[in-house]
C-alpha cells in the first residue's frame, strides 16, 4: 500500500492527482486514457473512485498516516487545452476600451451561478454540457452546501459588432454572511447585473446589493430570472424593481438562466450600457490586489486589476503595505481556469505569483507598483465588522503550530475573518476568531477540516458587549483611563461591582412590505 501517493480525481477521474489538485490541465474526456495509474491493479479495478477515507484507511492499518487534503481538479470542464490556450492569448489586442468589468449579484439563490454557467458556454470559455453546474463554485464546501461562499473571476473572449471584447466577470455569492466578498468584487467591477429571482420578487440582499452598487456609482443592469416557472411573476417584480430602485421597465432584461431563454441578451447589454475601465496604459504601474489564496506548492496567489500601466512576467514590484519587493515569477488570467500569459495591461484583471507567502505580504486591498516607480495609495477597502466570536483550539496541544499554518492561509482567502490569540485553562493555547455571522463560522471551520486536515474545537459563539466602568483605582489600573470597554470574549466580564452599566448589541433594520400589510407589520414590531 507504499504505492497509495495519488488518488482519483472525483471531478475527472484522473490520476494525476498530487496531493489535493491535478497537476494537468487538460479536458476530463482523455483524462483516464493519458494517465498511468501508481495503484496495484486490484484496487483500481475494484474502486471506481478512490476517495481520501478510503485511503487514510488503508494507510492507518499499516501503522501510518497519510495527510491529505481535498480531492479537487483545477481542469474543471474547460472547452480548450489551458497550454495552448496560454500561448495563444495576446493581452495587448484588449485595448481598455475594449473591456468590461462586471459582477453578477443577487439574493442567494437567485440564480447567480447557473448564470455565470450560461455566460461561460455562450462565449466559447467553457464547453456545453448537461453536468454543467456551478462551475465557478470550486470550494467543495460550495458543492456540498449548493451556495457560493467565495466570489470567483472568469475572463471571457467575445464578439459583438465585429469587434473582440474581454469581458472579466466575478460571480458573487448572495448570503449576507458572505456580503464582504460582494463589497470586495465591486471595486474591481464598472457595473453590475443585478439578477432577481422572477418567482420571488425582491429580497433583503437585492436591496442590500443594490445599494452596495448604487454608493460605488457602478452601473446596474436589473435581469429578471427563472421566467420559465409557473408561478413566476415578471410583470409584478418588474413594478417592484420600478418602484424600489427608480429603474425604468424598458431597461429590466428578462431571461431563464437555467434553459438559457434570453441568456444573449445579457453580453450585449453589458458592452452597451457598462462603461470600461478608466485606465492610462502609458503612467506607471497601479494595481489592486482585491483577492487572494493559498497554494502549497507556489505559495499566496493574488487577484489583481490593473488600474493603469503594464505589468510583465519578471518585473520587480513592491507592495504599498508592506513595501517589500517581489519578482513576478507567473502571471495571467482566469478562464476559469489560470492560464498564463506574458503581460496584464491598463483595465485588464488576472491572477499574479510573486512569491509571497502570507497574509501580511497579499494583503487584500493593497497597492502593487514597480520598484523604485512608487505611486499613489489607492483607498483600499474598508475592514470588515465581525458580528458573531468564537474560541479555536486545536484538539490536541501538539497541533498548535499545523493549526495557525492553517488558519493564516485560510485567512489570506478569507480576510473578513478576525484573528488574535487566546488561551484557556480548559483547552490550552487557540485563537479567538471574529465572523460575520453563524454561517460564515460554520462554513471557515468546514474550510479548515476540508482543506487542510484539522480537528478543531470551536466554542459557542457570543457577540460583543461593552461596560462602562465605575472611575476606581481598581478599574483605571486595569483598563486604563478608558470609561468604556468592549468584551469579546464572555471569561474576561468585569465583575458586576465595577460596571456602571452594561450595554449589548442592537440591528438598526429597514422593513420593506407591500402597503396593505404595513399596520400589521407595524403592530408586530410594536409587540417584539
Amino acid at each position: 500500500m507504499l504505492l497509495l501517493k495519488q488518488y482519483r480525481c472525483q471531478l475527472c477521474r484522473c490520476f494525476k492527482v498530487v496531493r489535493n489538485r491535478c497537476n494537468d490541465s487538460h479536458d476530463s474526456a482523455i483524462c483516464t486514457a493519458s494517465a498511468t495509474p501508481t495503484y496495484p491493479s486490484s484496487v483500481v479495478s475494484s474502486v471506481p473512485v478512490l476517495t481520501a477515507t478510503f485511503l487514510r484507511a488503508k494507510i492507518n492499518e499499516s501503522g501510518r498516516d497519510l495527510q491529505y487534503r481535498r480531492t479537487f481538479c483545477t481542469s474543471v470542464r474547460t472547452a480548450a487545452d489551458q497550454k495552448k490556450l496560454g500561448d495563444a492569448v495576446d493581452m495587448s489586442v484588449y485595448p481598455a476600451e475594449n473591456i468590461r468589468n462586471f459582477s453578477i449579484i443577487a439574493h442567494v439563490d437567485h440564480g447567480k451561478s447557473t448564470l455565470a454557467d450560461r455566460l461561460l458556454e455562450l462565449t466559447g470559455t467553457i464547453s456545453k454540457k448537461s453536468d454543467n453546474k456551478q462551475v465557478l463554485d470550486r470550494l467543495q464546501v460550495e458543492r456540498e452546501r449548493g451556495i457560493t461562499v467565495k466570489a470567483v473571476t472568469a475572463s471571457m473572449f467575445y464578439t459583438h459588432r465585429g469587434k473582440k471584447y474581454l469581458l472579466n466577470l466575478i460571480d458573487t455569492p448572495g448570503h449576507v454572511d458572505f456580503n464582504y466578498e460582494v463589497s470586495r468584487s465591486l471595486k474591481a467591477c464598472k457595473g453590475v447585473v443585478l439578477l432577481v429571482d422572477a418567482n420571488q420578487g425582491v429580497q433583503a440582499q437585492t436591496v442590500a446589493n443594490f445599494y452596495l452598487a448604487f454608493e460605488s456609482d457602478l452601473c446596474i443592469i436589473p435581469v429578471l430570472n427563472k421566467i420559465d416557472l409557473k408561478f413566476a411573476d415578471p410583470e409584478a417584480t418588474a413594478n417592484q424593481i420600478k418602484t424600489l430602485f427608480d429603474i425604468e421597465k424598458e431597461d429590466i432584461l428578462s431571461i431563464s438562466a437555467k434553459l438559457g431563454t434570453g441568456v444573449n441578451e445579457i453580453l450585449p447589454a453589458v458592452i452597451d450600457r457598462i462603461p470600461p475601465p478608466q485606465s492610462d496604459l502609458e503612467a506607471p504601474l497601479k494595481a489592486l490586489i482585491f483577492d487572494s489564496w493559498y497554494d502549497q506548492y507556489r505559495g499566496a496567489i493574488t487577484n489583481i486589476a490593473i488600474i493603469d500601466g503594464k505589468l510583465r512576467k519578471g518585473d520587480r514590484i513592491t507592495t504599498a503595505h508592506s513595501g517589500k519587493t517581489y519578482e513576478v515569477q507567473e502571471l495571467g488570467i482566469m478562464h476559469p481556469e489560470q492560464v498564463a500569459c506574458k503581460e496584464l495591461y491598463a483595465g485588464q484583471v488576472g491572477y499574479m505569483i510573486a512569491g509571497m507567502h502570507n497574509l501580511q505580504e497579499a494583503r487584500i486591498g493593497d497597492t502593487i507598483y514597480h520598484q523604485n516607480k512608487e505611486v499613489e495609495p489607492l483607498p483600499g477597502f474598508k475592514a470588515a465588522k465581525p458580528m458573531v466570536f468564537a474560541g479555536l483550539y486545536p484538539i490536541d496541544q501538539s497541533e498548535y503550530l499545523a493549526l495557525r499554518s492553517a488558519i493564516e492561509r485560510l485567512t489570506l482567502n478569507d480576510s473578513s475573518v478576525t484573528l488574535s490569540r487566546d488561551s484557556s485553562p480548559a483547552l490550552g493555547q487557540g485563537w479567538r476568531l471574529g465572523f460575520l455571522g453563524l454561517l460564515h463560522m460554520d462554513v471557515f471551520n468546514q474550510r479548515l477540516e476540508q482543506e487542510f486536515n484539522a480537528n478543531v474545537i470551536v466554542t459557542v459563539p457570543s457577540v460583543p458587549y461593552k461596560a462602562k466602568m465605575k472611575d476606581t483605582k481598581a478599574n483605571r489600573q486595569q483598563y486604563g483611563d478608558n470609561e468604556e470597554i468592549t468584551i469579546y470574549n464572555p471569561s474576561l466580564f468585569p465583575e458586576r461591582q465595577q460596571v456602571i452599566e452594561y450595554m449589548e448589541p442592537l440591528v438598526l433594520g429597514t422593513v420593506i412590505a407591500p402597503d396593505e400589510h404595513i399596520g400589521k407589520v407595524f403592530s408586530l414590531c410594536l409587540e417584539g
